[in-house]
C-alpha cells in the first residue's frame, strides 16, 4: 500500500507531499485509521545511556519537525522518535523550492533552514501526545542569532524542552543556516557544549531527572576533526553522539537532474561516507560514549554497517520515504546488535 502511495505523491512537489503527509497522519495519529499503517515490530530492547530503547530503530530528527505526528510514527513501531530541529522563535525557513528529490539515487536535497513553529508551539504537541516511548528532541538556533550568541538559543530551548524528553540533541551541524556548522570545531564547541552540561545539571535537580544531551555532527569532516569532536565530547561529559548529518558533497549525484541544488543531501550516497565517520569516531572515542548512526540507511545491511562499524543504535529518514514502515520492521528485525 506504501509503495501505491509513494507513487502518487512522487509525481507531485516534494514539500507538497511532505506536508499533505505530516497533516494526514497529525489527523489519524492515535485513532482507528491509523491500522493502514500500524505494524507490530519485534521487541530487541537495547539500553543506552540510560535508557531501554524497545527496539533500536529511530526516526531521524528533519520529518516531524514540529511533533505533531508523534503516535503516529510510533504505531508504525519506531524503538524510538526525535523531533525538530526546533528553535526558540518561529521562523519559515529558506525561500522554495527547498526540497529536492533524486530517485535514481534514492535520495533527497534539503535546505529547508529549520523551518518550524518554535519551541513553544512543539512542548504543547509533545504534551498532547499518547505516546509514552522514548522521545528525542533536536534543538537549534534561529537562523538571525549570531554564532557567538548562539548558545543562549540552544539553553533557551534546552530549558523549554527539558521535562518533556528522554534525550535532548543538539544541532550544530545542518548546512542550511548559515555559520552553524562552524560551532563543531575548537573553542566555540567547547564553550557551547560546556555551557549545555552545566545548565543539563542545574536542570536534572530542578526537573528531578537526568535527561541525556547528544550532539548530532556532519559527515563532511577529517579524521583529525572527527578525533577533536570526540575529545570534546568527553571532555565535557557528553552523553552520547549522532553520526550523521546531511552532507555537502555532490560527487555521486552531480549528473542527475537537481544533483546540484544546494543544501544538505541525504539518503544512499552518504552511506558510505557516514559509515566512515562512525568508524572512525568510535575509535576516537573507546566506548566512552555511544554511537547513534544514520545516513543512507535504506535496509537491514545497510543498518549493520553502521553496528559493525561502531554504532547502538539507528536512526532512518530518506531510506523511510522511499521504503515506508516496512523498513521499521526489517531492520528491527533483522539487525544484529
Amino acid at each position: 500500500m506504501y509503495q501505491l502511495l509513494r507513487s502518487f505523491l512522487f509525481t507531485q512537489d516534494a514539500e507538497w507531499s511532505h506536508d499533505v503527509t505530516i497533516k494526514s497522519l497529525k489527523k489519524m495519529g492515535g485513532t482507528g485509521f491509523d491500522c493502514f499503517y500500524k505494524q507490530n515490530v519485534a521487541a530487541k530492547p537495547v539500553e543506552q545511556f540510560g535508557l531501554t530503547f524497545p527496539n533500536p530503530v529511530g526516526l531521524a530528527a528533519g520529518l516531524d519537525k514540529n511533533g505533531e505526528c508523534i503516535d503516529a510514527f510510533a504505531a508504525m513501531g519506531f524503538g524510538f522518535i526525535e523531533v525538530g530541529t526546533v528553535t526558540p522563535r518561529p521562523q519559515a525557513g529558506n525561500d522554495k523550492p527547498r526540497l529536492f528529490r533524486l530517485p535514481p539515487a534514492q535520495a533527497i536535497i534539503n535546505r529547508m533552514g529549520f523551518n518550524n513553529k518554535g519551541v513553544d508551539y512543539l512542548v504543547e504537541q509533545v504534551k498532547a501526545a499518547k505516546y509514552d516511548g522514548i522521545l528525542g528532541i533536536n534543538i537549534g538556533k534561529n537562523k538571525d542569532t549570531p554564532n557567538e550568541e548562539g548558545k543562549n538559543d540552544y539553553l533557551t530551548c534546552l530549558d523549554k524542552v527539558y521535562e518533556h524528553a528522554s534525550y535532548v540533541t543538539i544541532n550544530i551541524s545542518s548546512p542550511n543556516t548559515p555559520g552553524l556548522r562552524n560551532l563543531q570545531y575548537g573553542e566555540a564547541l567547547n564553550e557551547l557544549l560546556g555551557s549545555i552540561k552545566q545548565r543539563q545539571l542545574e536542570l536534572e535537580k530542578q526537573v528531578g531527572k537526568y535527561v541525556p544531551i547528544l550532539v548530532k555532527i556532519a559527515p563532511d569532516m577529517s579524521e583529525e576533526e572527527v578525533i577533536q569532536v570526540a575529545e570534546t565530547l568527553i571532555s565535557n561529559q557528553i552523553d552520547g553522539v549522532i553520526a550523521t548529518n546531511t552532507t555537502l558533497a555532490r560527487d555521486k549525484v552531480a549528473h542527475l537532474p537537481h544533483g546540484n541544488e544546494a543544501g544538505g543531501l541525504s539518503g544512499m550516497p552518504v552511506r558510505a561516507p557516514s559509515t566512515e565517520v562512525i568508524r572512525m569516531l568510535n575509535q576516537a572515542l573507546a566506548g566512552k560514549l555511544p554511537i547513534v548512526g544514520v545516513g543512507g540507511i535504506n535496509s537491514a545491511q545497510a543498518a549493520q554497517e553502521k553496528v559493525d562499524a561502531g554504532a547502538k543504535l539507528v536512526q532512518i529518514y530518506t531510506g523511510f520515504i522511499y521504503r515506508g514502515p516496512q523498513l521499521v520492521k526489517e531492520i528491527a528485525e533483522e539487525l544484529e546488535i
